[in-house]
């Protein structure tokens, strides 16, 4: 069995239906397995066999199995403006710029059909995300995302409308007139997503869909208000400010942001308040703490980093007494220099850093894509994380490092210990770690766990699924 639950639009909520779906059918008994044929994210993480999409990590969670590259074949990750890196079943294919992508697409139908006839062979059901909208028309040649891959596999879809972006009827009704027939044909119902308020408010609008596109309609979903508590993929989803503990830790928004989700559980944190900051405006010199964090374009972000005078307001900061925690391509910012010989990551050359670690990092292009086990030497606390990285980093403050990796170390802390970094995403994921570093630095960390909140909000996530959504119709239309 396999279903197929496409966007009238982006950001329509179609990861988390899915992970909300895979947990209620996985309740079931079924055997349910996540795919995404493409995804573009800087938000990856790292699954048997390379590095994928946060979302379908969430997903494949929701089905109680631990991600694989087959989860998700192509990943787009962008670099720029115009060039994305492109990832296939786990590992770095090339990097093209976006109007060469689609003389590529045809070469990706192959190892995506590929490994979604692997996912069929071990599941019952199988749930798979579109990218994006089939609306795009533009785009339809070579598509390998949402209508290409669904007439490909001959897997159904539900359509899927934001209803709190205003103009749902639009979007559903508007998408049928655009599509070819062909494709308009493989779509067997929809759903409204996101409602706030009463559903049957909505009835009269529902019945005019049905009888304006002849699908019938799967359920109206209201608005989830937790769906904060579970990792978000998409960097529009981070918001400005979080939570209302005492402890400020702020965080700049870079052009790149990269696994930004390692923010989720300080956000969650009772003690804490978590401010991302947009570009224009400055970094808070009266935070607690002020993370760098992941960047998929280091070089280009610490140019950004400074464009904004986040270098001098965190100068200011340091001085009134904050600390500051580089992660990943954060990390590689705070050093003395940044040199990329080979021009990985644009022109051949070398840049300053901030200068707040004695250290320097290399650009190279083998990428390190692994889980790890580290240990804080600090607080005696184990972490298990991940690494996503290109580049060496070497240099005196390595002698203290933030964390060990099997004696080796990992991460550096400046002298007076207000200043470190670390190649470990994940980190905080880890409740006695994340405890043992907020205490040390004054806050007033709560006793929640992390991990349990998640599986907590999935399962809420599934029950408020199944009230709202059709679930045996879909299960038959998946059966088809």
């Amino acid at each position: 069995m396999r279903i197929m639950i496409q966007g009238a639009g982006s950001n329509v909520g179609k990861s988390l239906l899915v992970a909300g779906l895979c947990r209620h059918f996985n309740r079931q008994g079924l055997t349910v397995r996540p795919f995404k044929p493409q995804n573009m994210s800087n938000n990856a993480a790292v699954a048997e066999g390379g590095e994928i999409g946060r979302a379908q990590a969430l997903q494949a969670r929701a089905c109680g199995v631990r991600p694989h590259v087959d989860m998700n074949p192509v990943l787009l990750k962008p670099e720029s403006e115009t060039g994305a890196q492109v990832i296939v079943q786990g590992r770095r294919l090339t990097t093209v710029k976006a109007r060469d992508y689609a003389a590529l697409k045809p070469q990706l139908m192959a190892p995506v059909l590929d490994s979604f006839r692997r996912l069929q062979r071990e599941a019952d059901l199988v749930i798979v995300e579109g990218a994006g909208s089939p609306a795009e028309v533009n785009l339809r040649a070579g598509d390998i995302a949402n209508m290409g891959f669904a007439i490909a596999s001959q897997t159904p879809v539900i359509l899927t409308g934001d209803i709190d972006r205003g103009g749902v009827i639009a979007q559903l009704v508007g998408t049928q007139a655009v599509l070819d027939p062909a494709d308009a044909a493989m779509i067997r119902g929809f759903l409204i997503n996101k409602f706030r308020g009463d559903p049957r408010l909505f009835d009269d609008g529902y019945r005019l869909i049905e009888a304006r596109t002849g699908w019938p309609g799967l359920g109206t979903v209201p608005w989830f208000p937790d769906a904060h508590k579970l990792p978000a993929e998409d960097a529009a989803d981070l918001g400005g400010t979080r939570g209302s503990g005492d402890f400020l830790i702020a965080v700049p928004q870079l052009n790149r942001i990269a696994n930004f989700d390692d923010l989720d559980p300080l956000a969650q944190e009772p003690g804490v308040t978590l401010r991302i900051i947009k570009p224009g405006q400055p970094l808070p010199v009266e935070a607690d703490l002020i993370i760098l964090p992941g960047s998929k374009a280091t070089i280009a972000d610490l140019a950004h980093f400074r464009a904004q005078g986040w270098d001098i307001d965190l100068a200011a900061a340091l001085r009134r007494g904050a600390r500051v925690l580089g992660l990943c391509g954060g990390y590689q910012m705070l050093g003395r220099e940044i040199a990329d010989p080979e021009g990985i990551e644009g022109n051949p050359g070398s840049v300053p850093g901030l200068g707040l670690l004695d250290l320097a990092t290399t650009m190279t292009p083998d990428k390190r894509v692994t889980e790890t086990e580290a240990l804080h030497p600090a607080s005696n606390t184990r972490v298990r994380g991940y690494e996503i990285h290109l580049g060496r980093t070497e240099g005196p403050d390595r002698a203290r490092p933030l964390f060990t990796v099997g004696g080796q170390p990992e991460g550096a802390i400046r002298a007076d210990g207000r200043v470190m970094g670390s190649y470990l995403h994940g980190m905080f994921t880890e409740d006695a770690f994340r405890r043992a570093f907020l205490a040390s630095l004054g806050a007033t960390p709560g006793t929640r766990s992390y991990d349990r909140a998640v599986e907590e909000t999935l399962d809420a996530l599934a029950d408020h699924l199944a009230r709202h959504i059709d679930c045996d119709r879909l299960l038959a239309l998946a059966a088809d």
